[in-house]
């Protein structure tokens, strides 16, 4: 059973702004390391030894094509496929579409592309831990280890043991309040939903049949009339637009029974927001964390990132500084989502656009 990486490249990344937005979203963007986020996900089942690797498959945005080209050959990478969608669709479908140029009997290992993962050794135990079910038609979702209640992310509760470090799902949880998050956390049986997961391509064209009949038909109608141009995959638009967008926690994971979840801690962060960002960069003495020019000064506890102009703070704290081209963003640190509110007032005055 050889594995396929399927990495989802379709996000906008407005949560990032001003460095991230729709024609450059943040996995194509250097953010954690001199790599893009992309790039260090494609190299993420490298040194992996349990299965043979396929060429992975990336899904994305058609107006990326050009760029993500560009990193794969930066990174020594020219065996690939590229699916590129005429309109986001969510994850449901763009997994559909990875499934069906697949092999049948093929692991496809799901991957945001945006996403951190420190510890690969730890990631590949759990790919190893994964595969005798995913061998056997479960569904595997890879849930990391909390280390406190936090309530921007989904949840999953685990049952009993199905397998080596594996346990059946119990049911997915929405992103809880404060209080449900510490209750889930005292239970212990609660993981973190990272998004990362490890099926045969069959068993979830499968599922998909099953639960979203209308969806699979969408990808079906879709990848049976695309145009391809070398390593460039494009489903016909007219299929691809009558396919309904949804996730595929809601589509698919949330109604299948065999379903499993390998707990892991291994330095995973979605990098989520600037918050998130500041969490997972490298920090000084001071735990100021800078990417680009800077002068610091009696400074604490800031995240500063510039892709140009030098930025000096002088006897502050707790502040994120983002310089990008035209655009400076100035907010306390702990308050990162409110990026959204300004995506939204931009967006408002027209000076942000929407992703294609």
């Amino acid at each position: 059973m050889n594995i396929v990486p399927v990495i989802l490249s379709g996000g906008s990344g407005t949560r990032l702004w001003p460095v991230s937005k729709p024609e450059k979203p943040k996995q194509l963007l250097s953010l954690t390391a001199d790599e893009t986020m992309l790039q260090l996900t494609v190299m993420r089942t490298q040194g992996f030894i349990a299965a043979p690797v396929d060429k992975p498959i990336l899904v994305s945005n058609a107006a990326h094509a050009d760029i993500i080209d560009e990193q794969l050959r930066q990174s020594g990478i020219d065996d690939y496929r590229v699916i590129l969608e005429p309109i986001g669709r969510n994850t449901a479908p763009a997994i559909g579409l990875a499934a069906l140029e697949s092999q049948p009997e093929a692991a496809l290992l799901v991957m945001p592309s945006d996403h951190v993962i420190a510890d690969l050794p730890a990631f590949h135990q759990a790919i190893e831990h994964a595969l005798p079910l995913v061998a056997k038609g479960w569904l595997v979702t890879f849930g990391i280890t909390p280390d406190g209640p936090e309530t921007g992310y989904g949840y999953i509760q685990m049952g009993k043991t199905c397998g080596t470090q594996v346990n059946e799902v119990l049911r997915f949880v929405e992103k809880p309040d404060a209080i449900n998050a510490e209750r889930m956390l005292a239970e212990g049986n609660h993981v973190w939903n990272s998004g990362i997961f490890l099926f045969r391509a069959d068993a979830y064209l499968a599922a998909l049949g099953r639960h979203r009949p209308d969806m699979l038909a969408a990808v079906q109608s879709s990848m049976g009339e695309a145009k391809r141009d070398g390593a460039h995959i494009y489903p016909d638009a007219n299929a691809f637009h009558t396919c309904p967008p949804d996730s595929i926690d809601y589509a698919v994971m949330e109604q299948e029974t065999k379903v499993a979840c390998v707990p892991v801690s291994m330095g995973w962060s979605d990098v989520g927001s600037w918050d998130s960002l500041h969490a997972v960069s490298a920090r000084c003495a001071e735990e100021n964390a800078v990417r680009g020019n800077a002068l610091l000064l009696g400074t604490r506890n800031c995240l500063v990132h510039s892709d140009g102009a030098r930025v000096t703070l002088v006897d502050v704290e707790d502040l994120i500084v983002v310089v990008s081209q035209s655009d400076i963003m100035i907010l306390k640190r702990g308050e990162s989502q409110k990026v959204r509110m300004v995506t939204e007032a931009l967006k408002a005055l027209g000076a942000v656009t929407e992703a294609a």
